[in-house]
């Protein structure tokens, strides 16, 4: 008898799409999905957000073949962060009710990482609080909450860069996440 096989949905977070003078049409990101026989590909604003359907769960490999594709066929490298709806859904809902959520004069962004964020780069984001900037460490995702906009943290323009190299990353608002979660009708997994 032959093993069914299950179809995973998974969300692609690509770092570097639209920024920095690398441009890429969502068009054509579905279709570079698509080659790599994934199915049920759509885009989530023009920033490198990648939903799709695979039979395959070994995430590594699956991140691996994305990354070295994106990389061959675009000509740079492109870091690439898997998440299921599920796990975006538990992302996207941390911090709601909290004393800034809501505030109009505070940002949260999450900052994706492929693995759990080891204690080194823990310290190195604590160090990096203030009353302006706070970053709280959960698994694979690092939640910066800054008053006011991004632009107007001392943070912004190369802190966090230095404190993450070497280490690949990238970063969504949680607007952004909250937004994608309710396209996606996901639920948490169990």
């Amino acid at each position: 008898m032959r093993p069914r096989l299950v179809t995973k949905r998974y969300v692609a977070l690509l770092r570097g799409i639209n920024v920095g003078g690398h441009r890429v049409e969502m068009r054509r990101l579905r279709a570079l999905f698509e080659e790599l026989g994934l199915r049920d590909v759509s885009t989530f604003i023009a920033s490198g957000n990648v939903v799709f359907s695979t039979d395959t769960d070994d995430v590594d490999a699956l991140r691996a073949d994305i990354e070295g594709h994106l990389e061959r066929e675009l000509g740079y490298e492109v870091a690439t962060f898997l998440r299921t709806p599920g796990e975006l859904t538990v992302t996207a809902d941390a911090g709601k009710g909290d004393a800034h959520d809501g505030e109009s004069d505070a940002s949260h962004y999450v900052i994706f990482l492929h693995d759990p964020a080891p204690e080194s780069l823990r310290s190195a984001f604590t160090a990096l609080e203030s009353d302006v900037d706070a970053f709280d460490c959960e698994g694979r995702e690092i939640h910066w909450r800054t008053r006011g906009k991004l632009s107007e943290s001392p943070l912004f323009g190369g802190a966090i860069e230095r404190v993450t190299r070497g280490i690949p990353t990238t970063t969504r608002n949680m607007n952004t996440l909250r937004r994608l979660v309710v396209k996606l009708g996901a639920v948490p997994e169990v």
